[in-house]
């Protein structure tokens, strides 16, 4: 039977890997990429709760009761947690006879103060270690669960990143022993802020980004072309309107730690990928194991504190474990990376993550949902060192999955990617749709509608204009008139709430 490695990266920009154009160094990932096959055209939901219960069950989030995050918004707007009549993908393989693990972060449960049914033990999973909620600290997490048992705080010498790979590569090692066929959901919280790595890690990126944004999304282009993952037509969005150019930003050294820091993040964490990896194949499993690596979202453009939290910094802890005041926020005089710190790289550098793309996550612009993905598989018959361009969506994987390992998948919206994996062509044209926040987007083949919430449609031709810089809404709005209409009526199908609608009955002081 087929073992399946699923692994989700949490904030990853578009181009952030090196075998999709990046400068920082993920040899493992792209050892896999060019071994296996990537997509150029793969999508996520532009956030990180609703992309993981798209990623689980197969369907689109506003089906599963996590249409935002995990706010529960009743009577007015969406539950926060995994509908229990909707299937996870660890209930039914192992209702398969597979032994199920994540490790590493859930954020499917609205409530995380006590055990309950949304919880991943209790939604599939054999084991689960990591957090429950959207992000934690890094040396020193204050949520770290094993099974349903909280855990202290790790003391000196741990690194959350690490600590989930170990759990994953232990985890692997004893199913491989018993010769039983495992899944295992591996969902890193890197590199999502704060921005927190080991010196020796970030020193390895001193003067890698001294030349700025502007340079970098340049190059970033260059090499995304070379490796075909986009056409040689391609072009660069424009810079960011809210950003400098690289030559007018202020305190260059501070910019360029906080890239360095998020770099060494999204290196750990390729490391730790390669340890997974390496315990697969010393364990003799590696041929018929389906490993898939795909991001939640683009990358992150929030500042520290975010703008739409005006309590955030209060919420944190004011102190690390040996008693050091945290200095939380993106200050020139608070250089990134150690414990005692929470920040973000914010705006600028995730343009360039999301290179060459516009917008950022929560945004459902090219920026905030298009995914680096990868697919290794050497008994599946993949069609090896190739690029697939066929669209798809994160309802699409659970099928292919279910696909790979002889199973029937559930009904749903999804379809199996096995064929085009296997270089075989589409069959038929199939239309993608998307809505967070009020952000809404469909794409049927080369064409594209997208709108901000309580803007116009706007229309594009990603065939020639994947960067989304030539608006031809009105040159050509019958065809918008029609994408629209088939968005609503996928809109009413799905149960999405109006933006609107949640925001007129929000509780005084709630945030939607």
């Amino acid at each position: 039977m087929t073992n399946i490695v699923l692994i989700l990266a949490d904030d990853l920009g578009f181009s952030d890997l090196g075998c999709y154009g990046g400068e920082i160094d993920t040899p493992n990932l792209d050892r896999l990429g060019r071994r296996g096959v990537r997509m150029s055209s793969f999508y996520n939901t532009a956030r990180c709760s609703p992309s993981r219960a798209s990623l689980l069950t197969g369907r689109h989030p506003h089906e599963t009761g996590v249409g935002i995050l995990t706010d529960d918004q009743r009577p007015w707007g969406y539950p926060g947690s995994l509908d229990p009549a909707v299937p996870t993908v660890a209930e039914l393989f192992r209702e398969a006879g597979y032994a199920t693990c994540l490790s590493g972060k859930w954020h499917l449960s609205a409530d995380t103060a006590v055990p309950n049914e949304t919880w991943p033990t209790r939604r599939g999973f054999d084991e689960f270690y990591g957090i429950l909620g959207g992000a934690d600290d890094y040396f020193h997490p204050r949520g770290l669960f094993a099974g349903e048992q909280r855990q202290p705080p790790p003391g000196d010498g741990f690194y959350l990143t690490d600590a989930i790979g170990r759990h994953a590569a232990e985890f692997v090692a004893r199913q491989a022993q018993a010769a039983r066929p495992f899944l295992l959901y591996l969902a890193f919280t890197a590199p999502h802020w704060p921005l927190h790595a080991p010196e020796e890690d970030v020193r390895h990126y001193e003067g890698r980004f001294d030349e700025g944004w502007d340079v970098l999304r340049e190059r970033r282009l260059a090499r995304a072309v070379e490796e075909g993952i986009l056409g040689d037509k391609a072009a660069l969005s424009v810079r960011d309107p809210n950003e400098p150019p690289w030559s007018g930003a202020a305190h260059r050294e501070w910019e360029a730690r906080r890239m360095s820091v998020y770099a060494a993040q999204v290196t750990a964490m390729d490391r730790a990928i390669g340890h997974v990896l390496s315990t697969v194949e010393c364990s003799g499993v590696a041929e018929d194991t389906l490993v898939v690596f795909l991001a939640d979202n683009g990358a992150c453009a929030e500042e520290m504190p975010p703008a739409d939290a005006p309590k955030f910094r209060e919420r944190q802890p004011q102190h690390t474990l040996d008693g050091k005041p945290m200095r939380i926020g993106n200050e020139p005089g608070i250089r990134p990376g150690a414990d005692d710190t929470f920040a973000s790289y914010g705006r600028a550098w995730a343009n360039l993550s999301n290179t060459p793309f516009r917008f950022y996550k929560r945004w459902v612009h090219e920026g905030g949902i298009a995914s680096p993905f990868l697919v290794h598989w050497p008994a599946g018959g993949l069609a090896a060192g190739s690029t697939v361009h066929t669209p798809h969506q994160l309802p699409d994987v659970l099928p292919t999955l279910l696909d790979a390992a002889g199973l029937i998948p559930p009904d749903g919206p999804g379809v199996s990617m096995l064929p085009q994996l296997r270089g075989e062509p589409e069959d038929g044209e199939h239309t993608l749709f998307w809505e967070h926040i009020g952000n809404a987007a469909a794409r049927r083949g080369r064409w594209k509608i997208v709108r901000e919430a309580g803007s116009p449609w706007e229309l594009y031709d990603l065939a020639t204009d994947r960067a989304e810089r030539h608006d031809l809404a009105a040159a050509r709005p019958e065809l918008v008139d029609e994408l629209a209409d088939s968005w609503q009526r996928w809109a009413d199908s799905v149960g999405v709430i109006p933006r609107d609608t949640i925001l007129r009955k929000a509780r005084p002081g709630a945030a939607p």
